[in-house]
């Protein structure tokens, strides 16, 4: 196996659900080591349960909760709840938020980082995260970056960027797939979800028995994205 120690930074509870629990369970069961760096609680969401379950006030232990649920069902034993602001990644300061990554970088050693596709994955958080991943490992030599692997789904992405590189069929993990979204319960609700059907259905297996990722090529891409805002500093 590649990949034996992997860390993903995303910013909000319920993302490794949705977008990679599939590929991580996969990872893992072959013996990988998989930390997760979560950067904020999700604290801001719109969401608060069908019905409600929490407010404003209790939604970040409800989330808290929920993602260590999510977590145990993906069989991800290392977590990292980093403490930033939910939906404030953008105005944090870079200095802070790359030192957080490079830490954990230079603790884990990770051959495979996994995080969102800046300017590609529609939440500012998203975009802001996958930004500063990209900045913090561009500023390690060439023979020390890991491979970064990132998930991107915004309208016409393809057209910018082209197909996914990297397509994983977790079809056999469906089971913990769907587990890990639904642990989201403030989030997530079975009937909105599955729409009735089950895992073995045609529907559910097509929606989300496929992850995709794209490499990132730090040697072809500017050091600006289209905003002119700073990615990273090439090396």
């Amino acid at each position: 196996m590649d990949n034996k120690k992997i860390l993903v930074v995303l910013p909000h509870p319920d993302d490794e659900a949705y977008f990679v629990s599939g590929t991580l369970a996969m990872y893992i069961e072959e013996g990988a080591e998989v930390t997760y760096a979560c950067l904020t609680l999700g604290e801001m969401g719109r969401n608060m349960g069908v019905p409600l379950i929490a407010n404003r006030v209790t939604l970040p232990a409800i989330r808290k909760e929920e993602l260590a649920a999510s977590c145990q069902a993906i069989g991800i034993q290392d977590l990292r709840m980093l403490g930033f602001h939910d939906k404030m990644i953008e105005f944090e300061d870079p200095d802070l938020l790359d030192s957080q990554i490079m830490k954990l970088i230079q603790e884990l050693t990770p051959s495979l980082v996994i995080t969102f596709y800046p300017g590609y994955s529609v939440h500012p958080d998203h975009d802001a995260t996958g930004a500063a991943v990209i900045r913090t490992i561009a500023r390690l030599p060439l023979t020390e970056r890991p491979v970064v692997h990132c998930s991107a789904f915004s309208n016409n992405h393809e057209k910018r960027i082209g197909k996914a590189d990297v397509t994983l069929d977790v079809t056999s993990f469906l089971a913990v797939k769907i587990k890990s979204i639904l642990s989201h319960s403030s989030q997530f609700q079975a009937d909105k979800l599955l729409g009735g059907r089950d895992i073995t259905d045609d529907i559910i297996r097509s929606k989300f028995g496929t992850e995709r990722f794209w490499t990132y090529s730090f040697e072809e891409h500017d050091t600006t994205n289209r905003n002119g805002e700073l990615l990273c500093a090439q090396t």
